[in-house]
């Protein structure tokens, strides 16, 4: 059931929801969250048809934001709200508003969004595009659990990543860390059968790919040995290389959807590692609404001192240089663990189904 409503309030829109329900014969609400996207005219139908495939999953109410604040004096000044109101066939398993805010209103939409919360229900917020810089400090960010940002849909991704690392709170993420979830684990296992001691790493990723970075901090954080940077053709993420004292573990995917994994002592194994759709890193990033612990060790790790591609970090002069830094804010020095990077040349920012950057 679809319902259009011009010039509304938050109040009508409740209305309109239990209206739907009513006529659709589901007059108990079932849904487990609320996601909050926040996106502009041009992007939110992707956004909001990778959300209604999540949603399969995770039974939620959708809230679509799109802010309009006008051009003129006199479309900033007037203060409208529109809202699409879908229930049933419309949007899946959940419910979905799309709200459209106009001029001042725009500013405020907190206000529009909190009558419109689930009640006694998780609140996650996800930016596809132009997140803020501190998502804990936004309006709208302060009213969830979880704030989903994508450092791979900015115009420097390694800067927005950067960001990222010097502005994290709990229960902030990114979708450059879930696209690496399928390297991390299988990376994990491997180095679980105990193949001697690692010496060194090597990741190998598209320049300027902020998922090929972040698995490098991580591994830097994990391993404690120096992760070099190289720069491949892609797609996304290629291979890695673990050099251990009894051999090298490496894991090559050229083709970005099988993999090849090569362990010393071991036949040569192939793997699933296929590019997931944006659909698939949402609906994996709801399944948990408690701070992750690992994305934030990851990401605070030296993002300042991460090597330049072709060249060689220590991981733990980085390590070092992060507990420094954070001993010296506590202090009250006011340092920060990971000072701005030079911005790196601008790239063109991924299409509508490019999700997949990993």
């Amino acid at each position: 059931m679809n319902i259009d409503l011009t010039d509304t309030t938050s109040s009508q829109i409740n209305a309109a929801l239990v209206k739907a329900r009513r006529a659709t014969g589901t007059p108990a609400v079932g849904m487990v969250l609320t996601l909050v996207i926040v996106t502009d005219e041009g992007n939110h139908y992707d956004a909001l048809r990778a959300a209604s495939e999540a949603s399969k999953e995770h039974p939620s109410r959708i809230l679509v934001v799109v802010r309009r604040p006008g051009r003129t004096p006199r479309e900033r000044n007037s203060a409208r709200l529109d809202a699409e109101v879908r229930v049933g066939s419309e949007s899946d398993t959940g419910e979905t508003v799309l709200l459209r805010l106009h001029g001042e209103l725009a500013a405020h939409a907190e206000s529009v969004v909190l009558p419109l919360l689930l009640p006694d229900a998780p609140v996650v917020v996800w930016w596809p595009e132009d997140a803020p810089q501190a998502p804990a400090k936004d309006a709208l960010g302060q009213l969830a659990q979880r704030r989903i940002t994508d450092a791979a849909a900015a115009e420097d991704p390694e800067a927005a990543l950067a960001l990222r690392a010097r502005t994290y709170a709990p229960g902030d993420t990114d979708l450059t860390w879930t696209r690496v979830t399928g390297w991390r684990s299988v990376l994990a296992a491997a180095m679980d059968q105990r193949h001697g001691t690692p010496q060194s790493a090597v990741v190998e990723g598209e320049e300027y790919n902020p998922s090929t970075e972040l698995l490098a901090m991580w591994l830097g954080t994990r391993l404690g040995v120096p992760v070099e940077r190289r720069v491949s053709a892609g797609p996304g993420i290629t291979a890695v290389r673990l050099h251990t004292t009894d051999g090298t573990i490496c894991l090559d995917r050229p083709d970005g959807a099988l993999a090849k994994l090569e362990v010393p002592g071991q036949p040569e194994r192939h793997v699933a590692l296929k590019r997931r759709t944006t659909a698939e890193l949402i609906a994996e990033e709801l399944r948990r609404l408690d701070p992750d612990e690992a994305y934030e060790h990851a990401v605070r790790f030296g993002a300042d001192r991460l090597a330049a591609p072709g060249t060689a970090a220590s991981g733990v002069d980085a390590v070092a240089a992060v507990e420094t830094a954070e001993t010296a804010e506590a202090a009250g020095g006011g340092a920060s663990a990971t000072p701005p990077k030079p911005a790196a040349p601008r790239r063109a920012k991924p299409g509508a189904e490019g999700g997949a950057t990993a």
